[in-house]
This record gives C-alpha cells, structure tokens and sequence, in this order.
C-alpha cells in the first residue's frame, strides 16, 4: 500500500514538473499579425531596421545597395534567416550573398543553408536561406560562438556586372527560431545579452535618464533569457524521482530477508 502512494506522489509530481515545460514550448502569436512589418532597410549596421522573429520585412532597393535587418535571439534558439530577392525583368548572371552577425559585429556561420545564391541571366527570384548555430546562453572570451543579443542580417550582390549596377528589386526577409530546449543548456550565462547601446550603459546612467539613446531597443517577447526553463530541469527531478522509487522499492523487498523467523514459545 505504503509503494502504491509513493507512485502516486511520483507521478503527481512529474506532471507538475513537465507541465511548465509543456506550456514553454507552445508556439508564440507571431509578430507579424499586427501588420507592422517594416517596409524598408537600413544601409549600415548603426541604420539597421529591426524586425521581430516571425515578421516578414520589405525593401525596395537598387543592385549593389548593401541592405541591414537586426532581430533579437536568445539563449535555446537556432534562428533562421530566408531572403527572397525579386529580380528585375531583364538582368545578367548575378551573385546574392546574405550575412549574420551578432551584437559585436562578428561575422557568424551558416551550418547549413544556401548562404549565397547565383540566379542565371533572366530568374525572377534567388532564395538565400542561412541557419545559424544555437545561441548560448554562455561562452569564452575566446570563442565565436553565437550569443544572446542582437543580430544583423547584411544583404548585397557581389560580383554584379556593371550594366546591372542600380537596376531596381524588391526584396523580403524573414527570420524563424528553433527551440533546441536543454540539450543546449550550459553553466553560466551573460550579464547582460550583446544588445549594441544597452550593454555598455552602467547603473548610473540607467538611474539618471531612462530616456537614454541606444541603438537596439527590440528584445524576444519574453525578456532575455526568457528560456531559463528547458526540458533539462524535467529530466533531472524524473531521474531524482526514479531513484527515490528504487530505494524504497529496494527496502521493500529486503527489508525482512536477514531476520530470524520467530517461533512461538511451546511450539
């Protein structure tokens, strides 16, 4: 009786337990609903047009302009960027390139994905696609890993043939995140998420003025690091659980085994 309890607290508590993970993993309204996607992009990293996760921005532009997007990612994620660049009717060969970089302008790598894109003399479209790796909630000093903060997106054609120089396109971009959960968790995170213009504000001038300028305000949905909860905690307190049961149930079994059977007096 005493094991079919213990079993009933154990499961009652592993359903407490998946059940903050099971609502963490629900997909969040997208951010485009509202309608305000942006409609242009900037020309620098400081001009940079920020866009939410799930929005898909426009920009109208000229062959060799070098077009900016910025979006927020946070620690779990695996974003992916797409680009559509629309072609004018009548162009030559052309080479589009889409680049990432994270909040200290490091270049980031695509692990998979179709980073550049050559669309043949008279294609209406090229399509970049490029995935980056997880972002880590912590990293060495020495390391390039992907990190919490802002990212910018650098669309430009290379090598463009000079007849093809100011030709107009249209362009899209959209940026979609994969929550990796806690197979990606690691010990330690950040002090404050790589955000140009906020990280570098102190106490003092956050006290003084909240009106302060910077150059990223856009941030998840959640607040950084809004995914502190991942599916490792759930693992953890089902492998605390399944010791416990396999000491008591150890106990059970053995709890007899080494007394002397008593026998009754005048027997």
């Amino acid at each position: 009786m005493r094991i079919t309890s213990v079993l009933s607290v154990a499961l009652l508590a592993l359903g407490l337990a998946a059940g903050p993970a099971a609502a963490d993993s629900s997909p969040s309204p997208s951010a485009s609903e509202d309608g305000g996607a942006p409609t242009r992009a900037g020309t620098s990293f400081r001009t940079a047009t920020e866009i939410e996760q799930g929005q898909t921005a426009t920009a109208s532009a000229s062959t060799g302009d070098y077009l900016y997007w910025s979006f927020p990612a946070d620690a779990g994620q695996r974003p992916t960027v797409k680009a559509t660049v629309k072609l004018p009717d009548t162009h030559a060969a052309e080479t589009w390139q889409i680049d990432v970089y994270d909040g200290l302008r490091r270049r980031q790598a695509c692990q998979s994905g179709a980073q550049t894109r050559t669309a043949a003399a008279g294609a209406a479209t090229a399509e970049l696609t490029c995935v980056l790796r997880t972002v880590r909630a912590w990293s060495e000093q020495w390391a390039n890993d992907p990190l919490p903060g802002t990212y910018y997106i650098r669309l430009t054609a290379v090598d463009v043939p000079t007849t093809d120089l100011g030709l107009p396109v249209g362009t899209s971009v959209q940026v979609d995140s994969k929550d990796i959960g806690g197979s990606a968790a690691v010990d330690g995170s950040l002090a404050q998420p790589l955000v140009p213009g906020v990280a570098v504000k102190s106490q003092e001038d956050e006290e003084s003025s909240s009106e302060s300028a910077v150059l990223s305000s856009i941030e998840p949905d959640d607040g950084w690091a809004s995914g502190w909860w991942s599916d490792r905690w759930v693992w953890t307190a089902i492998g605390g659980v399944l010791a416990a049961l396999a000491g008591i149930g150890g106990y059970a079994l053995t709890r007899g085994a080494g007394r002397p059977t008593r026998v009754p007096p005048g027997a």
